[in-house]
């Protein structure tokens, strides 16, 4: 049965995080600062089983549910994500993928294909050493990131997908030598716009470099004509190069809100629902779960929650939802 929200947007699209850790220290993420040897992450017994992950998303697909991402944290930290993945694979008429951050990815690219994913995206913010390892905060080196890119289009994790957070002062110098390389590589590139997520990355609006600003640069080097969307609700706004060598995205979340189209659900590691990235509080349904409930019973609270959902963030944000409590972006996956 196809759900709609109270703005009349189905369900079609569940990013699911397998875990909460990750092994990079993005300063727009997960700052040491707050994300430190001190900090305390999910117990073991507090995260969704496989089996569990396996079972909501039958119930999510009996919904209109058509899109699984698997997200973290870091995904490839979950050990034997690609049992997870097996056990996904078989679910018919799903389009299963991945985002990392494809610092395990060259060890895990064949399995995880071998399991069922379709494609891979990788998040990168540039190919400057200096200005990735000052973003990731733990001395990883950009050629260990590509050597992953590489290792998934080998075994046909494919169109590769590279998603660079834009953040003024930081990396914007970084935005035309990701495009060159990248158009030459032939994988697809989208620029991100730098966002309020959570209250630990101290996000300042002077922060944000406009998509439209990206756009104007790129097109004065390589020039740029747009496309159509893929289907309702994609968040990127896709251009080709005119000359036909591939295409780039942007998502402008801050300043081309897209919340009227949005069809995206999240579920946490430990088997909350989100109905926004910028959520205030989620929906338990491992505890639903582990109370035995029937798969009838989750599926009316998936519609109960989904029906009620009136979110809209990006279109109101202003000096005032600034302060609102809002899950961590690396809770959530993103």
């Amino acid at each position: 049965m196809q759900l709609l929200d109270t703005l009349s947007r189905p369900l079609r699209d569940l990013r699911i995080s397998v875990t909460d850790r990750c092994n990079f220290r993005c300063v727009y993420c997960m700052p040491k600062e707050i994300f430190g040897p001190d900090y305390q992450y999910l117990r073991r017994d507090q995260i969704l089983t496989f089996e569990e992950i396996e079972r909501l998303v039958r119930v999510f697909v009996a919904h209109g549910v058509r899109k699984i991402r698997l997200t973290g944290g870091e995904p490839l930290v979950r050990r034997d994500l690609h049992l997870l993945v097996s056990m996904l694979s078989t679910i018919p008429d799903l389009d299963l993928t991945l985002t990392t951050n494809g610092a395990l990815l060259a060890k895990q690219a064949r399995a995880l294909k071998d399991a069922g994913l379709k494609r891979v995206t990788v998040s990168l913010d540039s190919l400057d050493n200096k200005i990735f390892k000052t973003m990731n905060d733990v001395d990883f080196a950009v050629e260990n990131v590509l050597d992953g890119m590489d290792a998934a289009a080998i075994v046909g994790l494919g169109p590769i997908k590279v998603n660079m957070v834009v953040k003024r002062g930081l990396n914007e110098s970084s935005i035309l030598p990701m495009a060159r390389f990248f158009r030459e590589k032939g994988y697809i590139l989208r620029f991100i716009e730098y966002m309020d997520v959570g209250h630990s990355n101290g996000w300042r609006m002077n922060d944000v470099l406009p998509a439209a600003e990206i756009i104007k640069m790129i097109h004065a080097e390589m020039p740029l004509q747009p496309l159509d969307p893929s289907y309702r609700g994609e968040v990127a706004e896709r251009w080709r190069y005119k000359d036909g060598s591939g295409e780039i995205g942007v998502v402008a979340s801050v300043t081309q809100a897209f919340c009227s189209t949005c069809n995206r659900a999240r579920l946490s590691a430990e088997g909350k629902l989100y109905t926004c990235l910028f959520a205030i509080k989620g929906h338990d349904f491992r505890d639903l779960m582990r109370g035995g409930a029937t798969d009838d019973e989750i599926s009316q609270e998936i519609a109960r929650v989904w029906g009620k959902r009136g979110d809209r963030y990006s279109e109101l944000r202003s000096e005032n939802t600034l302060s609102l409590p809002k899950v961590e972006m690396s809770h959530i996956g993103g």
